[in-house]
């Protein structure tokens, strides 16, 4: 299946929303080496669609991770879970932030955290040194963290 072409300014609609965050980890692009990408929340090949209510801006780290699954399964309940949708959740209700961990509140959160590989000891580090610098979370990041 082709990859669907997002033009220059549905990026640009996307970037500014998430106000250059990943909508996942919350980490800023301007903290990041690479360019962040548009996500498709459900991928086209679930029947997603390209246009803004569909898509994340996001980093490379939580994109690759995350690929083109919808969810994950939890192992203490052997249920099918979807992953956390920045588009209909709201990030302080299934994650919360312990110093620079994200906890997972809620199933969600749970399937979320572990297939995003959100603390995975490189991740953990990098959050701990933008923190040190006062880079992590950002304002934009705190306000979105508790709202």
């Amino acid at each position: 299946m082709p990859r669907p072409y997002i033009n220059l300014e549905l990026r640009r609609n996307v970037a500014n929303r998430a106000d250059f965050l990943c909508e996942y980890c919350y980490v800023l692009e301007a903290d990041r080496s690479s360019a962040y990408q548009i996500d498709h929340i459900i991928s086209v090949k679930h029947g997603g669609a390209t246009t803004a209510d569909n898509l994340a801006y996001s980093c490379i780290f939580c994109n690759l991770q995350k690929g083109t699954d919808l969810g994950s399964i939890n192992w203490r309940t052997g249920e099918l879970v979807r992953f956390f949708n920045p588009r209909r959740d709201f990030w302080g209700e299934h994650f919360r932030l312990d110093e620079v961990v994200i906890q997972p509140q809620t199933e969600i959160g749970e399937v979320t955290v572990r297939i995003f590989d959100f603390n995975n000891n490189e991740r953990i580090i990098e959050r701990q040194a933008l923190m040190a610098v006062s880079r992590f979370p950002s304002p934009s990041a705190l306000d979105r963290m508790t709202k």
